[in-house]
């Protein structure tokens, strides 16, 4: 008997066999109902079946086997990952998940295979169609599992973000009381400070957390353009960025007009980034230069410091989230999570515009932003 024929004529009888190896998955499978064990298991099978028994050429299945191949069975591809998303659910873990599939592979084989009375060339072709309907069911079913540990983890993400800010509110209002209103000496004042500092630092990290997790929830980050003046919302992020830092005294220039539609918030944010990043990699005894230029239709921002440059090799993913500098990868002290410079570039595609960095030892790094003076949110 051909295997898709086998299968579809045994199907009760394989997906018992997979009930009776899900239950022994614990602790997950203890309190699941039979339902729940069987899940998707028949429609698997009986997707699988439907797959062999279509004609599929030499150069089809050699590209199947790169998992290049067309989609010939969405019925297969739905239930796989239906079940793979169910299973992240009721609290499999990705290897138990997987380890079902490797049953149901050897159980529909050792099951076949003790059918046959003689061997037949076609035989082995049918196993080997079955097991590539086995893969893509174990790809789709896998790549579902991923995608909801990957939300999981940005909803836990953003969940802990959101439940940091009213504690660090609470210290930041407590200090800023207390050094109103007691008595201090010197000492006692550097205390207040320092503690003043850390609260800022660690409240632009939540807030670069949550536009991260934000970023990833959605489709981007939504801004709420209004008219805006460039200029005074990078003199705002200066001094932001500078609280704390006595030696901060990084330079602003502007040309023409920096005014335009934008959301303030965003881009104070953006600037903050940037400006921060340029004070923490820069050198101490070189300036840190903001310049906007004001163009017809657009406004140029540079921001512009002098220190160790940036590896080439680094251009590319400096964007990215999480990717942090070679120093702090050594253990350099920071205040970053790696966010900042993902978050800049987040912010300046959803006002429409471009980000551009250069970087080399006698010139130093440049971040040159480009907006258009008139952006519009996204719908």
């Amino acid at each position: 008997m051909r295997l898709s024929d086998f299968i579809v004529q045994h199907v009760d009888r394989i997906v018992d066999e997979w009930e009776q190896f899900a239950k022994s998955i614990a602790p997950a499978a203890d309190s699941m109902t039979r339902l729940q064990l069987r899940d998707h298991a028949k429609s698997i099978l009986l997707a699988a079946a439907r797959d062999m028994r279509t004609a599929q050429t030499a150069h089809e299945q050699q590209a199947k086997a790169k998992g290049e191949g067309p989609e010939k069975t969405p019925s297969l591809d739905e239930a796989a990952a239906s079940h793979g998303e169910l299973r992240h659910t009721v609290g499999f873990d990705l290897a138990q998940m997987t380890s079902e599939f490797r049953h149901l592979r050897a159980c529909v084989i050792r099951l076949w295979v003790g059918s046959l009375e003689s061997p037949d060339l076609m035989y082995f072709q049918d196993m080997i169609r079955f097991n590539e309907a086995i893969d893509e069911a174990l790809a789709e079913s896998t790549a579902a599992y991923a995608e909801q540990v990957d939300r999981s983890r940005d909803i836990f993400l953003a969940i802990l973000g959101h439940d940091l800010r009213a504690p660090l509110q609470a210290v930041s209002m407590s200090t800023e009381m207390l050094a109103r209103r007691v008595a201090l000496d010197a000492e006692g004042l550097a205390y207040v400070a320092r503690i003043k500092s850390g609260a800022r630092h660690m409240g632009a990290m939540v807030s670069d957390l949550l536009e991260f997790v934000r970023s990833r929830l959605g489709s981007g980050l939504p801004i709420e353009p209004a008219p805006m003046d460039l200029a005074s919302a990078a003199k705002a992020a200066m001094d932001e960025a500078c609280a704390g830092q006595p030696d901060c005294s990084p330079s602003l220039n502007f040309h023409g007009d920096g005014h335009g539609i934008w959301d303030r918030g965003r881009i104070e944010q953006m600037l903050q980034n940037l400006i921060g990043n340029a004070l923490q990699h820069g050198n101490n005894s070189r300036t840190v230069t903001v310049t906007i230029t004001g163009g017809a239709e657009q406004v140029l921002l540079t921001v512009h410091n002098y220190g160790t440059p940036i590896p080439k090799d680094a251009l590319s993913t400096l964007f990215d989230p999480l990717v942090r500098s070679a120093s702090e990868e050594l253990g350099t002290p920071s205040t970053s999570l790696g966010l900042g410079l993902f978050i800049v570039k987040e912010v300046v595609s959803a006002h429409q515009g471009s980000i551009e960095v250069s970087s080399n030892e006698s010139d130093g790094t440049t971040f040159t932003v480009t907006l258009p003076r008139v952006s519009r949110a996204q719908p």
